[in-house]
């Protein structure tokens, strides 16, 4: 399945957002920054070439109705803004570094999703970020490795593994669990990390202190 949406209008004074996808119909080009037609809200801290496009199971959507109830959003995919929907893949089968056949594109696994506010807004749920991020099904980020064609339906198939070892399901818990372990900070630090996550993992371990996580999570004032 993939989804699109413009950037519109936000929830708080000033923020814009394009997390409402919608299913596209028929074949749509995958570019460096992601689905034709796509737009982030926040540029600052969305896409780019590191996030271009982000993918989240919808093997998740059971928990999120058993946890949430029959809230609408969880009708279909699209809920948590994703570009990307399938079955068969979570945070625990997929590393870091792991490259998919998409159609004719190429994707390779970045980094995996750092829950922010605006889930908190859309889905009416005061800590919905936290609790996105405390389940660990955050759902993750592809850059393009190369650009191409395709349409809901296609299988995403691996074609390259060079970190087995380093599961997104691992890096969270290393991220949100296990903030400190210095042991398992200077495993991570050995990895193609995007810069963000880079930066983190080396001041936490210059600083054995964990970043705030608190306008992330929680957002500016609703106002």
């Amino acid at each position: 399945m993939a989804e699109r949406a413009r950037a519109a209008p936000y929830t708080r004074p000033g923020s814009l957002s394009a997390i409402d996808k919608r299913a596209v119909a028929g074949r749509v080009r995958i570019g460096e920054h992601g689905l034709d037609g796509d737009e982030q809200g926040d540029r600052r801290v969305h896409g780019g070439p590191d996030k271009a496009v982000h993918h989240y199971p919808f093997d998740h959507y059971p928990a999120w109705r058993e946890e949430l109830g029959a809230h609408a959003l969880l009708a279909a995919p699209g809920a948590f803004g994703e570009n990307l929907s399938s079955i068969g893949l979570d945070e625990a089968s997929v590393c870091l570094g792991d490259r998919y056949r998409c159609g004719d594109a190429v994707l390779e696994v970045s980094q995996g999703r750092q829950p922010c506010w605006k889930l908190n807004d859309r889905f009416g749920v005061a800590d919905m970020a936290r609790r996105v991020q405390a389940s660990g099904r955050t759902g993750w980020y592809y850059r393009v490795i190369q650009g191409g064609e395709a349409e809901a339906g296609d299988a995403l198939s691996l074609i390259e593994r060079p970190w087995p070892q380093w599961s997104l399901q691992r890096l969270a818990t290393l991220l949100y669990t296990r903030t400190l372990d210095r042991d398992e900070l200077r495993a991570a630090s050995a990895l193609p990390l995007v810069p963000s996550w880079r930066k983190l993992v080396e001041n936490r371990l210059a600083r054995d202190a964990v970043e705030d996580w608190g306008s992330r999570i929680e957002g500016p004032a609703a106002g």
